[in-house]
């Protein structure tokens, strides 16, 4: 079966701010599936962000848009493959212009920061030891 890919689809303010800020974390636009309302962000090979300017997120639901700096809509959460990786992202992502929120976890197993974009989207950063998941 092939893999399944995710596209999250984030209501924004500013576009280009927000595509600054993707940029800053590392990750790549895909100009195939960018414009003036839209732009593509590539996380991985199967994860793809999708950040619609508010008016043209709005022509896909018939729900009111949730204010994210004021209200949580959705947790988004990536997995890393060390406890350094996690580091690094959260700290590119406050680097970038991001705010940190919560303390963070580290259960020994499973470790865990999490950071706001500029739009208020909340996004954690996590990495589990496969050990303990496979165990």
């Amino acid at each position: 079966m092939a893999a399944t890919s995710v596209f999250v689809n984030l209501p924004v303010q500013d576009l280009n701010r927000s595509v600054e800020f993707f940029t800053g974390l590392g990750y790549s636009v895909n100009p195939q599936f960018t414009n003036e309302e839209a732009a593509s962000i590539v996380i991985s090979d199967t994860i793809y962000v999708m950040l619609l300017v508010k008016p043209f997120f709005a022509t896909f639901t018939s729900k009111q848009i949730v204010d994210a700096s004021t209200g949580t809509e959705a947790i988004i959460a990536l997995s890393t493959e060390s406890r350094e990786e996690v580091d690094a992202l959260f700290d590119r992502a406050i680097a970038a212009g991001g705010t940190g929120y919560g303390d963070g976890q580290d259960l020994g197993f499973m470790y865990q920061r999490a950071f706001q974009d500029p739009d208020g989207h909340q996004w954690e950063v996590l990495w589990m030891d496969p050990n303990y998941v496979e165990g």
